[in-house]
């Protein structure tokens, strides 16, 4: 599906991918992980055919660089970072669609699964729309074509919890038939997600690892949460969370989805010393 063999880019002298050497096949659902600079941006534009390089990158047997449209039309990529386009919404979904010969409504659908209706901001120019506006509409754009691979980066940044279990659930529909590339800074952000790591440091791969591929993507977990005395930052995270209070604010119930269950102790963990219980339990 995807190879990168002996994979070297330099900019100038400073090498940022040194050999590469990486095979990832249907079913894979690769996290693709390291510090700032490690080389995972470059080794995703190396892949979408943006930059030139030594060594050999194809998606099923092609090269991006030389078969740039056939490769983008099954690939379906979700930047860090919004571009800045001016595209009103509409335009730009009907532009995304042509590239890719896919259905317009399709995108539409899927943006409006995440809580975004894109009909009614049509014409709103794109990058008129706030941060979790934008990710929506192209995770929207990316899974709204038929494509067999998945390229995202920092996908679930600036989603709120809703449209993140929404996400998790549309990935699941594909893990079987469809090679994912998913690129974060944090382990902990992605690993429910996956059921393969790699991290590279300094241009190079230093760890390939199979993991555990035992929580279901869906899983959703029951959650409650005990403190010690009510508190407005506690209160005002747990609501971006979706949860409900008590009356007197000491008791938190909600609902947490399985791959954000790291990502959701991580967030507990700034208040440690005003947690007097928590319980997760994987709903039935």
């Amino acid at each position: 599906m995807i190879v990168f063999a002996n994979t070297t880019k330099r900019f100038r002298r400073h090498k940022v991918l040194d050999g590469i050497d990486l095979t990832i096949a249907s079913g894979d659902r690769v996290a693709l992980v390291g510090s700032n600079g490690a080389g995972k941006t470059t080794l995703i534009r190396c892949l979408l055919g943006e930059y030139l390089h030594d060594g050999k990158v194809t998606v099923n047997g092609l090269e991006p660089r030389k078969h740039r449209r056939e490769v983008l039309k099954r690939l379906g990529f979700v930047p860090q970072l919004p571009p800045p386009v001016r595209m009103p919404v509409g335009q730009l979904v009907r532009f995304a669609a042509a590239v890719c010969d896919s259905n317009p409504k399709q995108m539409h659908d899927i943006a409006g699964e995440l809580g975004l209706d894109s009909r009614k901001i049509r014409r709103q120019p794109f990058n008129k729309l706030s941060g979790g506006q934008k990710q929506k509409l192209l995770i929207a754009i990316a899974l709204g074509r038929e494509c067999d691979v998945l390229v995202l980066d920092e996908p679930a940044a600036n989603l709120d919890p809703e449209a993140r279990h929404r996400l998790f659930d549309l990935l699941a529909e594909r893990q079987k038939d469809t090679a994912m590339l998913i690129s974060s800074h944090r382990l902990d952000e992605v690993a429910a997600l996956v059921n393969r790591v790699v991290e590279l440091d300094l241009g190079k791969i230093v760890l390939d690892d199979h993991v555990a591929d035992d929580v279901s993507i869906t899983s959703l977990l029951d959650s409650r949460i005990t403190l010690t005395r009510a508190d407005e930052a506690v209160a005002h995270t747990l609501r971006e969370w979706g949860f409900a209070a008590s009356a007197d604010g000491l008791v938190w119930s909600g609902t947490v989805p399985g791959p954000d269950r790291l990502r959701f102790l991580g967030m507990l963990s700034r208040y440690a010393g005003l947690l007097k219980g928590v319980h997760l339990e994987e709903k039935r």
